[in-house]
């Protein structure tokens, strides 16, 4: 049985002989085999525990208990049994369909977590019996002595006991774009952040310099990366706002249309109608008035925004996901890999008295900035890597590009580049010196916290040679360029006749010449800022949510017009110490998120969400990933992102361009206008059919239409023409109005209003048709009946391609596929009347040219009566709301 972990939860705010002693661990030799295999039984194993999984038939079979599907069923059996089996077939093909969508949607949100244990080392180099020995992660215990060197992934959270230039990249767990330098000193503060706790190393992460030696304290779900992936098991997710919509509007429908056929059914008997006749006639309308096509035509107008979306490098992974970005009203973004570049670059240097840009300055422009671009190309120890590329510590790379920018390359400098000793960077001192052999001597270059290097020069190097040095002036400027965002470094240089004997820090760093300032940062991608500023035309709020500096986070949020001058930046501890309630009392005027934790991004999303909003959550790390599927959409970098982030969202950026969420915001807002034109369509039409059945008894007329013809209308009309609605093109200025409402009825803006009275003008222009043939004794009434009954539906498909433009502004080529399927279903109703084989199976009978004539020209009304609909829409007299506009 696996036990909890000793209960210290603090391990950064004890000493390291502190956590050795509590944790009967033994440094210099390591735990003996049969320690550590009583506390693997103790603890468990070291991996990331998983709740029960549910089989995969059971997840299978539970996509067919939904309210809609089970209606779907039951009309699949009622088609088998009054001999339809096209109809049946269709309604089962759509069932199986939509359970194995739904299926696959589940399984790989099952993933999340599994992707989660790929993170963990394979194997650790630890200490036992006195030995060093490789080790499957796996068996790592608390109490373990685990040896780090650069390049190797965390396998378990460690307290840090000896360290020498230890720098651990923990971007994918804190969000800190920089590479963090370790120490061993205990850390008196017991609420320090993640990104905070420098004497800590937490599994998942990688170590990009130095060695270090380490104290297992936590290992599978005790690690914070464990508490990530439990996150992720205790977040079921939302549904999204169009399956909200059409389980609500699928359950009200069937209830009524099944209680309208059961009155049409009581009251055709109680006139004297056969009571098989009316039974079948009932069954068939229930089948019509049940939109099986709904689901159909949902996952075909998704999947074909999904194909789309792959050719803008966006790739949906839950179909959804893309009518879903229609609604979101917040995006929180990361901003290391999503909104930066993810790499240093030297942003600014302040020397000779005043700060310039980096790509200004040339081997040309005076003794101090040949010194100090020597200094950035020599005290570095970033190397040319077999490809060209330069690789080594992030910072490293950018100090030595901005020299070689600047013409102080390492080939054209190559004899002071020569080290000849070298004091390495301490923690402690905050600074790095290197020796070099110059044409009079030997030079050694200082860099590191500008407030140490200052503190220990004499004097500064100018235009004109050596001047005093107004160390005020100098720190004061460092701090400007830190409240920039800009991490600092000072540079200074010292000249020695020969190399000097003691190396000692104190006798060598001192009396320096100060150089300058060195502002570094990782940069906005060039795209971002176009994309926050068209995100916001579309009425969403851009807010980013990193691991880094408040100051770093700000200025990057002002380069990106994230916020303005005095926009607040909010940082996790103040987030963790806020209560939810007061919480959402701010939400929603913070647009920076700094030093946040996991935990708290999810807190974000949800207090965004109780405040109505949509979130969609943007990321790469595994940090994101419990909020990726918290939030309403997820979107993953996929270039940059890990497993865990991409499992865990519902949209992947496949060039990890945020811009590209734009182009999905526009897709989604086109597929779910058309899937409101469809069930405006879908249930406009299923209405006139239930009104034409259900007043003909009360006008004194006989049952309008067969069983056969209910069921034909219902196949020709409502699946095809709505299919052809699934590709229609945007309308005008569909970024120019905000977001839907996320709780915003599927029939506002005038759509209930519509199915009302179009449904009623084709009911009565069908029993006009009916009464006026009926009553002059025409033998072919029926069959004109049936013939405007479907003709009459496809003026109305044609109309409705546009709630607000006319046919004619639109182009009646805009959508060929519907102009074809139109046409299409004219002729096979024609096919009906006129192919004598066909007569016998529909019951009908050719119509003569005026029966004809007067049937089309009836059916044309309803085309006419909803262009002036939308005729008086355009003049603000019908169903004004200003979110509609062009």
């Amino acid at each position: 049985m696996t036990l909890a972990m000793p209960p210290i939860q603090e391990w950064h705010a004890q000493s390291a002989d502190e956590v050795v002693q509590l944790l009967g661990a033994r440094v210099e030799t390591g735990l003996d085999s049969s320690d550590a295999a009583q506390r693997l039984i103790r603890y468990g194993p070291n991996v990331i525990e998983e709740t029960h999984r549910r089989s995969a038939w059971r997840m299978l079979l539970e996509q067919f208990s939904d309210f809609m599907i089970l209606v779907l069923i039951g009309a699949a059996v009622i088609s088998g049994v009054i001999g339809d089996a096209e109809d049946t077939l269709a309604i089962v093909v759509i069932v199986l369909l939509n359970g194995l969508i739904g299926f696959a949607q589940e399984y790989r949100a099952e993933r999340a977590v599994a992707a989660l244990k790929q993170l963990a080392a394979a194997t650790a180099t630890v200490r036992r019996d006195g030995r060093v020995a490789i080790r499957p992660a796996s068996q790592l215990v608390p109490g373990d002595t685990v040896l780090l060197e650069a390049g190797n992934l965390l396998p378990a959270d460690l307290r840090l006991v000896e360290t020498a230039q230890l720098k651990v990249d923990e971007s994918t767990l804190t969000g800190e774009s920089m590479a963090v330098e370790k120490c061993t000193a205990a850390l008196a503060d017991g609420a320090l952040s993640l990104g905070d706790r420098r004497n800590m190393a937490y599994k998942g992460t990688v170590v990009t310099y130095g060695r270090a030696t380490g104290v297992v304290v936590a290992t599978g779900s005790e690690t914070e990366l464990g508490k990530i992936a439990a996150l992720l098991r205790g977040d079921e997710g939302e549904k999204t706002p169009l399956q909200k919509r059409l389980a609500t509007f699928g359950r009200r429908l069937a209830v009524a249309a099944i209680a309208v056929c059961i009155l049409v059914f009581v009251v055709g008997v109680l006139r004297g109608e056969p009571v098989a006749l009316m039974f079948l006639t009932a069954v068939s309308l229930a089948v019509a008035a049940i939109p099986e096509a709904l689901p159909a035509v949902v996952t075909v107008a998704l999947a074909l925004g999904a194909r789309l979306m792959v050719k803008k490098n966006a790739l949906i992974r839950r179909l959804p996901a893309v009518e879903t970005l229609g609604s979101v009203t917040y995006i929180c973004s990361d901003k290391t890999g999503t909104l930066t570049q993810n790499r240093m670059r030297v942003e600014a240097i302040y020397a000779d008295g005043g700060a310039r840009a980096i790509r200004l300055p040339t081997i040309a422009d005076g003794e101090v900035w040949a010194w100090l671009y020597c200094a950035l190309a020599a005290n570095n120890d970033a190397a040319m890597g077999d490809d060209g590329t330069m690789r080594g510590d992030p910072t490293e790379v950018a100090l030595c590009l901005a020299a070689a920018d600047a013409g102080y390359d390492r080939v054209t400098q190559k004899d002071v580049v020569q080290r000849l000793a070298e004091l390495p960077f301490d923690s402690e001192r905050k600074r790095m010196t290197t020796f070099h052999v110059v044409s009079d001597g030997v030079v050694s270059f200082t860099k590191g916290a500008p407030e140490t290097v200052v503190e220990h020069s004499h004097n500064a190097l100018g235009h004109a040679g050596p001047m005093p040095i107004d160390k005020a002036t100098v720190l004061g400027q460092a701090e400007r360029m830190a409240a920039d965002g800009l991490r600092v470094l000072a540079v200074a240089l010292r000249r020695w006749p020969s190399l000097p004997d003691s190396l000692a820090a104190d006798a060598v760093e001192c009396e320096l010449t100060f150089l300058g300032l060195v502002g570094l940062i990782d940069p906005p991608r060039a795209e971002a800022a176009k994309a926050v500023a068209l995100c916001q035309s579309a009425g969403i709020t851009a807010v980013m949510i990193t691991g880094d500096h408040p100051a770093t986070a700000r200025s990057i949020a002002l380069r990106l017009g994230i916020v303005d001058g005095g926009g607040a930046v909010m940082t996790g501890r103040e987030l963790e110490h806020l209560p939810l309630a007061d919480f959402e009392q701010s939400v929603e005027r913070i647009r920076v998120y700094a030093r946040v934790a996991p935990a708290q991004k999810i807190k974000i999303v949800r207090a965004l969400q109780d405040k109505g909003h949509f979130v969609a959550m943007t990321g790469d790390g595994v940090n994101d990933a419990p909020a990726l599927r918290r939030a309403d959409i997820g979107v993953a970098m996929g270039m940059v992102g890990t497993d865990v982030a991409r499992e865990a969202a519902h949209l992947i950026l496949l060039d990890d361009n945020f811009a590209t969420i734009v182009a999905a915001v526009r897709e989604g807002r086109r597929i779910f206008d058309n899937i409101r034109k469809f069930v405006k369509y879908s249930v406009t039409c299923n209405s006139a059919e239930i009104w034409t059945l259900f007043l003909a008894p009360f006008l004194g007329l006989p049952v309008p239409l067969l069983p056969i013809h209910i069921l034909w209308i219902n196949l020709v009309t409502d699946g095809l023409p709505g299919l052809a609605l699934a590709v229609e093109p945007e309308e005008r200025g569909i970024m120019q109005r905000p977001p839907r409402p996320p709780r915003e009825s599927l029939f506002a803006h005038g759509m209930w209003q519509h199915m009302i009275w179009v449904g009623l003008l084709m009911a009565g222009t069908t029993l006009l048709t009916q009464a006026w043939a009926y009553h002059t004794g025409d033998a072919h009434w029926q069959t004109m009946v049936f013939t405007v009954l479907a003709l009459t539906q496809l003026g109305h498909v044609l109309a409705i391609r546009s709630e607000r433009e006319s046919l004619v502004q639109q182009g009646l080529w805009s959508n060929p596929a519907l102009f074809a399927t139109v046409l299409f279903t004219i002729l096979l109703q024609l096919a009906t009347i006129y192919v004598p084989s066909l007569n016998p199976i529909f019951k009908t009978e050719p119509l003569s040219a005026v029966e004809l004539v007067f049937s089309l020209a009836v059916s044309a009304v309803v085309f006419v009566a909803v262009e002036l609909e939308k005729w008086m829409v355009r003049r603000g007299w019908l169903y004004a709301s200003p979110d509609r506009g062009q």
